[in-house]
């Protein structure tokens, strides 16, 4: 008897607008940073403080990478004092659908650390 010789499926080639998409949210802090806005606007140090362990820096570099990508609008209030706050826009606020859907899938599929 002779066994079956099994070929492997080729793999589908990687999808461009599914990389874009990752080479920006893949990034370390970038959901969090948009999760956190989900609730609404917020300044920088409210910001620091609802995401543990980012240092200044690069929430900093995040939201400056999100105002660039249009997800994210960068608010001053010229005061006194100056206040700068941060706030989804349309584009960022349709992400959040999706982010809610990865965390569902998260907390379901993935064990806690």
């Amino acid at each position: 008897m002779r066994a079956e010789s099994h070929v492997p499926e080729p793999c589908v080639r990687a999808d461009a607008a599914l990389t874009r998409a990752f080479t920006l949210l893949g990034k370390r802090w970038t959901a969090l940073v948009l999760g956190s806005l989900s609730a609404g606007p917020a300044g920088f140090r409210e910001l620091s403080r609802a995401i543990e362990g980012v240092s200044d820096s690069m929430l900093s570099d995040r939201l400056s990478e999100l105002t660039a990508y249009g997800l994210v609008e960068r608010m001053v209030d010229p005061g006194p004092p100056v206040a700068v706050t941060y706030a989804l826009t349309p584009r960022g606020q349709a992400l959040i659908p999706a982010l809610e859907q990865v965390s569902a899938w998260a907390r379901e599929h993935l064990p806690d650390s």
